[in-house]
This record gives structure tokens, sequence and C-alpha cells, in this order.
């Protein structure tokens, strides 16, 4: 088994993974906050 070098591994996949994560969440938070201004406007 190869030692552990401190920065080596390639983490460009996870990056990716992480920023789609964070991008679907911005969006879920934006739709749930139209949704509700909506309710607020139709007094649901």
């Amino acid at each position: 088994m190869a030692e552990h070098e401190h920065g080596k591994m390639n983490i460009e996949e996870h990056e990716k993974t992480f920023a789609g994560f964070v991008r679907a969440v911005t969006w879920a938070i934006i739709l749930i906050l139209v949704f509700l201004l909506f309710l607020a406007a139709v007094n649901g």
C-alpha cells in the first residue's frame, strides 16, 4: 500500500457533485419562497 500524500487526491468529481447539490438546494429554497408568497397573496 502506498503512503498517503496530503493534497494529492483528485477531487474534481466531488467538487462537481457538491456544486450541483448547492445549486439544487438554492433552487428549492427559491421555489419554496415563491410558493409561500403565492399562498400569502391568495390567503391560503
